[in-house]
């Protein structure tokens, strides 16, 4: 397993990943993949690259892409759903379901952690579905709640 920067030309991965990254509870059917393209969810991907806190990193099995995180700032007004302020990246994060349990993810966020402290970036925020079993992982990693909806927490972790 291979963590490294998403290149230009791999920036369709970004829209797999995040039509992956949106947790559907188990027993209920997927979203279609244009969901991605509805405004509160394009604004994760759409225009990649844009200014230097766009990092997104990739994990590579071989030649085959199986996850990603990618982290952006957001403006006050066109908020993320794990928005803390305008200085605080949110992360977003999926893997291939056939690669999770593995340790990816743990790699993937130690590895965009280290880019972004080379920015000088404080902290890292994310949002995630409380039924999400990947909030133990964030909160392994040292992700903390500082919001709470009737189904998600916004979290976010001090990287200074």
């Amino acid at each position: 397993m291979k963590i490294r920067e998403m290149r230009n030309d791999e920036s369709y991965f970004l829209a797999d990943m995040l039509h992956m990254a949106i947790f559907i509870p188990e027993g209920h059917d997927p979203l279609p993949k244009d969901i991605v393209k509805d405004k509160s969810l394009a604004k994760y991907i759409d225009h990649w690259g844009k200014d230097k806190y766009d990092i997104a990193l990739v994990a590579e099995s071989g030649q085959q892409l199986v996850g990603a995180i990618w982290g952006r700032l957001f403006p006050e007004e066109n908020q993320g759903f794990g928005f803390v302020d305008t200085t605080t990246p949110e992360l977003s994060m999926a893997i291939q379901p056939e690669f999770r349990s593995r340790g990816i993810g743990t790699e993937l966020i130690r590895a965009i952690v280290a880019a972004y402290q080379k920015l000088g970036v404080a902290c890292l925020s994310l949002s995630v579905d409380k039924a999400n079993k990947a909030s133990q992982l964030y909160q392994r990693l040292g992700f903390e709640i500082v919001e709470e909806t009737k189904t998600a927490w916004t979290m976010k972790k001090a990287i200074q």
